[in-house]
């Protein structure tokens, strides 16, 4: 059996799942750049995944905690919309994305691992990106740091 070191996986496993909304605290902490936040929107944000499926994987979420779609107003929507079109945009230019897998998982069951606060996953695809490594030995390879995948994206904005 082959064994993979995936140090980051451990981290989030063993780790204490926080009470509060992580979303909501990140949203209220003036920390961008630990938190890894890229762009502030006034209903919104977008950051980066830390346990990211792909290079560059951003999240939009609005500041407002609401576990559904219902749960906001029409100003709230149309701005996370927005902010998915910029942050594409903004991938496209940084990674040179040929593609996205764009998501949104509303409740636990649908694979939502922060169930009461909505947010909407980009992940930037490559031609070619999918290797044997995601079926043998369900890992993904992430060659860049995230450091360095936040600082080329802030450069750009």
């Amino acid at each position: 059996m082959d064994c993979l070191f995936r140090p980051w996986r451990m981290e989030y496993i063993l780790s204490e799942k926080p009470k509060e909304c992580i979303f909501c605290k990140k949203c209220e902490e003036n920390q961008d750049k630990k938190n890894y936040i890229l762009k502030r929107f006034d209903t919104c944000l977008i950051m980066m995944n830390i346990y990211p499926y792909n290079n560059g994987h951003l999240m939009v979420a609005p500041h407002k905690h609401a576990s559904s779609l219902e749960g906001l107003n029409k100003e709230e929507l149309s701005e996370l919309m927005m902010a998915v079109a910029f942050a594409v945009g903004l991938l496209k230019k940084a990674m040179k994305s040929d593609g996205f897998n764009i998501g949104l998982n509303v409740g636990r069951v649908a694979g939502a691992g922060v169930e009461d606060h909505i947010h909407i996953h980009i992940v930037p695809r490559w031609e070619g990106d999918t290797n044997f490594m995601p079926l043998i030995a369900e890992a993904r390879v992430i060659p860049e740091l995230l450091d360095s995948t936040y600082e080329k994206l802030l450069s750009l904005l």
